[in-house]
């Protein structure tokens, strides 16, 4: 049926005009509406990635920020390490030194910052087993050992991440969702213009003793491969487009990790027949509407 469909016949193929205003509008529309979907799909996927990504290196890592006079500090430090070495649910602790707190402060102050001459907290990175730990009992032992030191367990960090990338994913889909009913609309305007400058045809055809699903299907197969060649041209360029943006980059943050990875390449191949499938759907409801409509 669908091989029937697609190859259609000689005769119900000069029902409709090969070229004109209406193909070049249903050809426009389709490659405008693929490269743009490839670009949404690209969004989502990346944003997927991200929460994905957020969510996993926080949850399983927190930091203890130490706030003690010059004195005391080494002490509290050791206080500190003491207490999560027999913390359940701590795989591993360890004091972050001079220069990897310079390294963390780098961005913001430059190089040259002094920091073992500077009251900056001392840092302690704890990692957690899967199971991980009771917050609220840590900061009890913490608060009785190490009065200036504060448990940070990610979580105000974490979710506000997680959130803000899921809810862009969300916003990824519902831009593909805006962009097929855009394309629906377009093809539905141009079958209906198609329709309109064809009404002496389709009168003479009705005379011969042509059906309306005869004359429908003419339509159909028209705007459905039309609509199939435009968006496969949009998904070429736009993959193309992806793949010349920059690659992911540790320093390049969320902007250089857009685009596609591993098998979630073969999700732009499914753009185009989506797309025959939604002209397909919105010209037959336009062809079958009008045609009723028609004297």
């Amino acid at each position: 049926m669908l091989a029937e469909f697609l190859a259609g016949d000689a005769q119900s193929g000069k029902v409709v005009p090969p070229t004109g205003f209406t193909a070049r509008l249903t050809l426009f529309s389709a490659f405008a509406m693929a490269f743009l979907t490839v670009f949404a799909l690209a969004l989502s996927l990346a944003t997927g990635r991200l929460a994905d990504r957020w969510g996993a290196e926080l949850a399983r890592t927190s930091t203890v920020r130490i706030s003690a006079p010059a004195g005391e500090m080494a002490a509290q430090t050791e206080a500190v390490l003491k207490v999560l070495e027999t913390t359940k649910g701590v795989a591993s602790a360890r004091a972050l030194t001079d220069e990897e707190q310079r390294a963390l402060l780098e961005p913001w102050f430059g190089p040259d910052l002094p920091v073992e001459t500077l009251p900056i907290p001392r840092l302690i990175e704890v990692i957690e087993t899967e199971k991980g730990y009771d917050a609220d009992g840590l900061r009890l032992r913490l608060a009785a050992e190490a009065p200036g030191a504060v448990l940070d367990d990610h979580t105000r960090w974490r979710r506000p991440l997680v959130r803000a990338a899921s809810r862009l994913r969300l916003l990824g889909w519902a831009s593909i969702l805006l962009i097929a009913a855009t394309t629906a609309a377009m093809i539905t305007l141009a079958a209906n213009a198609a329709l309109a400058a064809n009404a002496q045809v389709i009168g003479v055809l009705r005379l011969v003793g042509a059906r309306d699903a005869y004359i429908a299907r003419a339509f159909e197969r028209r705007f459905t491969l039309r609509t199939l060649a435009g968006a496969a041209l949009g998904t070429v360029l736009g993959a193309l487009a992806i793949v010349a943006l920059p690659q992911a980059q540790p320093e390049g943050g969320f902007l250089t990790g857009l685009g596609f990875r591993g098998w979630h390449w073969l999700w732009p191949l499914i753009i185009p027949p989506l797309a025959a499938l939604v002209a397909f759907a919105a010209t037959r409801a336009a062809a079958r509407r009008t045609l009723r409509n028609m004297p």
